[in-house]
């Protein structure tokens, strides 16, 4: 039974008794009655503080209100207990979730540092095995190191770090690129040509082998984009002016899935490299992720507020670029469709034309309206790079898989060639007069450089020397893409045609 005092008739915090009238008071309320009248409350016999006795509890428990103890306070109490308990759960799940990122970014960054170790090493066994088998010539003078001048970007793997900004929290696993000296790890890919890469003067030899008309609608025509599955070349993925984007078999020859959503017509398409997912853009301002085997939009990402002009998937297979009109480029969570961060140059005030990643996902680049190239970081989120010099809109760009050119058109009738490792044009290849450039793309070797537009074009990187030509679609070509080790070329146009090229 609870002790109740016999002034307040409540259950005191602190109780005390009267020898006087042995009755229990609140030691609070009856210390100010005995102030005022120096008498016991009950029996008004003379009682001072002194003569009180404290009664030693152990957390008295109050009785509930009678306004809390109708059927309805209790139905209410219930529910807010329930209720404090989900949101105790899904802040649980929450650190469940955030805790397993962490350990996935934790895995990958050492998977990473242990492949870049073991290539190290072996490099350094190498090197001390020639050193070794030198002979002493007389003459000889030592090799000049590169200047560190010459170098666009140190590579390391980031920390693990909880940083959070604004509007961004930088997946910890990414690795970064920085425009800081001495020198680069060397990009191991695309520097050995695979055996079974067709060679320049059978590729010379290509002619039409297949032609697809009836992919599109025809009431709109015009195939506007184009992408091979990486994982297996005979499925192409190509986006429509009839706002449709259509997956295809080339070995089936039929149509795999009809994907319907955007209501606008889609720019831009990527096959998703080891999902059965794709990816598209439009002017309607938004980014669609689908499910192939479903046949349905699994995911919107409203990224933007004017027409999405450029999208490109990160190295991870997590992440997508786009860039807009809207002057923004965006970085954005595939499967929970948030957008991580969105950047701008303030300065420059002009709409993006293209984005495309780096192939390590270390940078990226944008073209603009005013025929701007810039090289951006991506956890920095900061402008490390321009490349001026074409004198229109920039339309396409396309890094070399061994991360060391970038591959420039513009609606100035040229493609240039950029070194990123001394930060210049070294090669600028002249088209013919008002020739639209409107899709690049090296093949995984980087050996051969495709360029589509007013026809499709191919050369051989470092001599840049054209080794194919082709006319056959009737309107432009917006997208062109190589099958593997360039067994075959593929090539789609607003003549609503996707067309296909090999021996």
């Amino acid at each position: 039974m609870s002790l109740v005092c016999a002034i307040s008739n409540e259950v005191p915090e602190h109780p005390c008794v009267s020898p006087v009238s042995n009755q229990v008071f609140e030691r609070r309320l009856i210390e100010k009655f005995i102030a005022e009248n120096g008498v016991d409350p009950m029996n008004g016999q003379p009682l001072s503080e002194e003569q009180l006795i404290d009664i030693k509890v152990s957390h008295p428990i109050r009785p509930k209100a009678a306004s809390a103890t109708s059927i309805p306070a209790i139905l209410k109490s219930l529910q807010d207990e329930w209720d404090a308990v989900m949101l105790h759960s899904f802040t649980l799940r929450q650190q469940l979730q955030t805790t397993r990122q962490e350990l996935s970014h934790a895995l990958y960054q050492h998977d990473a540092a242990c492949r870049v170790i073991a290539r190290l090493t072996k490099e350094v066994t190498a090197a001390r095995e020639a050193l070794a088998t030198l002979k002493p010539q007389a003459g000889l003078v030592a090799p000049q190191a590169m200047p560190a001048s010459q170098c666009l970007m140190l590579c390391r793997i980031a920390q693990m770090d909880d940083q959070t900004t604004q509007s961004f929290n930088t997946p910890s696993h990414l690795v970064l690129c920085l425009p800081t000296p001495p020198f680069s790890l060397p990009n191991q890919r695309g520097k050995t040509v695979p055996e079974e890469l067709v060679r320049a003067e059978d590729l010379s030899k290509y002619r039409q082998v297949a032609s697809h008309a009836g992919l599109h609608s025809a009431s709109v025509p015009g195939i506007l984009c184009m992408d091979l599955c990486p994982s297996d070349t005979n499925k192409v993925l190509t986006g429509g002016a009839d706002k449709n984007v259509v997956v295809f078999d080339k070995k089936e020859e039929q149509i795999i899935a009809t994907l319907k959503g955007h209501t606008k017509k889609v720019t831009s398409v990527i096959y998703h490299p080891s999902q059965s997912v794709v990816f598209s853009a439009s002017p309607d301002s938004t980014i669609r992720v689908w499910s192939v085997t479903g046949g349905n939009c699994v995911q919107v990402v409203r990224a933007h507020e004017a027409s999405v002009t450029g999208l490109s998937l990160h190295a991870t297979g997590d992440y997508l670029l786009s860039s807009s009109e809207d002057q923004y480029w965006a970085f954005s969570d595939i499967q929970t469709g948030r957008v991580l961060t969105k950047v701008t140059d303030e300065a420059a005030g002009v709409a993006l034309t293209c984005a495309q990643f780096h192939p390590d996902g270390l940078i990226f680049g944008t073209g603009t309206a005013d025929s701007q190239i810039k090289i951006w970081d991506l956890k920095e989120r900061t402008n490390v790079a321009n490349f001026p010099g074409h004198s229109g809109p920039v339309t396409s760009i396309a890094f070399s898989e061994n991360g060391y050119y970038l591959a420039t058109g513009a609606q100035d009738s040229s493609v240039k060639l950029w070194d990123l490792r001394k930060l210049k044009n070294f090669k600028t290849i002249a088209l013919d007069n008002n020739y639209e450039v409107k899709s690049l793309v090296f093949d995984q070797s980087g050996t051969y450089l495709a360029v589509g537009g007013s026809d499709i074009r191919v050369y051989i990187c470092k001599q840049w020397s054209e080794v194919l030509n082709f006319s056959d679609h009737s309107g432009l070509v917006t997208g062109v893409a190589f099958g593997d080790n360039a067994q075959f070329l593929s090539s789609a146009g607003m003549d609503r045609s996707l067309k296909f090229y090999s021996l």
